[in-house]
């Protein structure tokens, strides 16, 4: 089958070969036909190392396809079956998972650094993103992994909402609880952003700002529930104008760097959440001033994959899309073939660009 490989980091190139073949289905897994997958900023992380990964690597782990093959002591799903693909599998069983926080739980990630589900025609390893690999034809993951929804839902949306929507719809509906009435900003309007602002708009925030340097991005947030967007350097405007100066009930991040976490934290209120949803580097360090961080009693909270329980969340976000509360089609910048991804990685560098969705043959 085909996949496209990164063989070290740092490489500004994906290997797109036909030679790659799964590791046998074992008796918890799932083997799946991806159907349609993202190009998300995180892919790119990875790439750079900044998300560390084992190498050989396909990347990809926003997707979602059709059920092939079922171990024998799975009964989640069946073949046939139309899954999203979750990035973070739950074991379901240790205290994390038991405890109503799933999105922690590190047993398949830890499991993931050691083994790899793919294999190239010399018969060496590949490793997937995430215990994943969605840029290749087919995958196998643990049958906590592949989520079943609705078959009516399209491809495309499905995939979606396999990372960035449920990233940040859930942070904005499962980590902060927006609550109706209040006054959100979002910083950073990429795909995750936008969901974000999403989420904001379906809670009933009565003021949302886009936060994003690139102009280019304000009429889609703005399309997508922002009453509001500006550049940076026109945040002080919008804060007084918006807030009186006093700053806004919930302020998220959605970029991963430490300068924008800490200018975030200015734009809540006293007494606000801030909360963190972008992937940062290890080594980027952020500086909160021990004064302000107790007595301006802001929260500061992080938001990993939208703290979802995936097998509710991916269901009742497909039904929520269904209904025409969450506009996914906007979210998509363009259709691409796996034989395009090294443009799309290369479009998704320029800054410009949502979700890419590669669609299988």
């Amino acid at each position: 089958m085909r996949a496209a490989i990164l063989h070290a980091v740092g490489n500004d190139k994906l290997d797109i070969r036909d030679d790659v073949t799964l590791a046998p289905v074992g008796p918890a897994d799932v083997r799946v036909r991806i159907r349609a997958t993202g190009v998300c900023h995180s892919d790119l992380s990875a790439m750079t190392g900044v998300l560390p990964q084992p190498v050989p690597l396909i990347l990809g782990h926003e997707g979602a396809g059709e059920v092939v093959e079922v171990g024998e002591h799975v009964t989640s799903v069946r073949p046939g079956d139309h899954v999203v693909i979750s990035w973070r599998p739950a074991c379901q069983e240790c205290e994390l998972c038991v405890g109503g926080q799933p999105f922690l739980c590190m047993k398949y990630v830890i499991e993931s650094f050691s083994k790899g589900n793919f294999r190239l025609g010399d018969g060496s390893t590949v490793f997937g993103m995430a215990g994943c690999g969605t840029w290749a034809e087919e995958i196998v993951v643990p049958w906590q992994g592949a989520i079943k929804i609705d078959d009516d839902v399209s491809w495309e949306a499905a995939a979606l909402i396999g990372c960035g929507i449920t990233t940040g719809v859930g942070a904005a509906l499962n980590t902060a609880k927006v609550r109706p009435g209040s006054t959100v900003a979002v910083v950073g309007c990429g795909g995750v952003g936008l969901a974000v602002i999403q989420g904001a708009r379906v809670s009933g925030a009565r003021t949302i700002l886009a936060v994003d340097p690139l102009a280019s991005k304000h009429e889609l947030a703005r399309k997508v529930g922002a009453t509001h967007a500006v550049t940076p350097e026109q945040v002080p405007d919008a804060l007084n104008e918006l807030t009186g100066g006093g700053g806004f009930d919930y302020a998220f991040e959605v970029v991963g760097k430490s300068a924008t976490i800490q200018s975030t934290w200015q734009l809540a209120r006293q007494g606000g959440d801030v909360i963190v949803v972008g992937a940062g580097a290890m080594d980027d360090m952020v500086s909160i001033s021990a004064f302000s961080l107790l007595f301006e009693g802001k929260n500061l909270l992080s938001s990993l994959y939208g703290e979802a329980d995936v097998r509710h969340d991916f269901p009742y976000f497909a039904k929520l899309h269904k209904a025409g509360l969450l506009d996914l089609e906007s979210m998509i910048s363009s259709r691409i073939r796996l034989t395009d991804l090294n443009d799309a990685v290369a479009a998704l560098k320029g800054g410009e660009v949502l979700r890419q969705i590669v669609l299988m043959d």
